[in-house]
């Protein structure tokens, strides 16, 4: 099945509302039209409004870096699907590492924002991977089963499919270490194997991203691996000169 490439630029806290501007205005003038590779830029919460007018008139797509599973209430400091989808959002990143690793987020969590974003009609990139500890332990396929079946817990098929999913060795998100192209495939191949055993032929047409310090070097071989369906990328995806060629190998 073919499955339309996904190139996904995580800012992370980085770019003030000026500078998101530029560097999205940047991307967008680069992609134009074209929906292949399917190109979605993530800004913090307070740059949105100027990413999305900088992208509009382009194919380009603007995603959250995360939300919280209820519609409105009081959860002072967090922000909704609901609020991300009336902004023009249609992405959000989801269990990012550093989300778990620092405010401490937990499948649970993750599969409860992952169930309210699909019921707003918006794309989850779920984010799964193990740390360099827990691979240099051979325990890469325990950590990431148990990360895609917390994640994934109570979803159909039908819900499953309109997910990304991105594996993120957590020992090379912004090390400069990056896993070989076969070490990739490897695991990716591995989880398309756990969503076709939970979803059956579905799993085909889900796509999985690689992120971890995906650059302009390495992206055209991680990107021409089988299971490898585009890129969650991180620095290199502050500059537009090479997030726009890291877009170019996708294509």
């Amino acid at each position: 099945m073919a499955r339309t490439k996904i190139v996904a630029g995580n800012w992370k806290m980085y770019t003030l509302p000026a500078e998101a501007q530029a560097l999205a205005g940047a991307v967008a003038s680069f992609t134009g039209g074209s929906l292949s590779p399917e190109v979605v830029v993530c800004p913090p919460f307070t740059s949105l409004v100027a990413a999305i007018a900088a992208v509009k008139s382009s194919a380009v797509k603007v995603g959250g870096q995360n939300m919280y599973w209820e519609d409105e209430g009081a959860f002072t400091g967090e922000v909704s699907g609901k609020m991300l989808l009336t902004l023009g959002c249609s992405h959000v990143i989801l269990g990012h590492s550093e989300r778990r690793q620092y405010f401490f987020e937990t499948d649970f969590s993750v599969n409860s924002k992952l169930k309210k974003a699909l019921s707003l009609g918006m794309t989850p990139i779920v984010c799964v991977g193990e740390t360099l500890d827990q691979r240099e332990a051979n325990q890469t396929e325990q950590v990431v089963r148990t990360q895609i079946e917390g994640c994934y817990d109570g979803l159909t098929a039908e819900q499953a499919e309109r997910t990304v999913v991105a594996y993120e060795p957590v020992w090379a998100i912004g090390t400069g270490k990056t896993a070989s192209p076969a070490q990739a495939e490897e695991v990716h191949s591995f989880i398309r194997g756990l969503l076709r055993k939970k979803f059956g032929n579905t799993a085909e047409g889900i796509r999985i991203l690689y992120g971890g310090s995906v650059k302009p070097d390495n992206a055209r071989e991680l990107f021409s691996q089988l299971n490898i369906d585009g890129g969650l990328v991180g620095g290199a995806s502050l500059k537009a000169e090479s997030f726009n060629k890291i877009i170019e190998a996708a294509r």
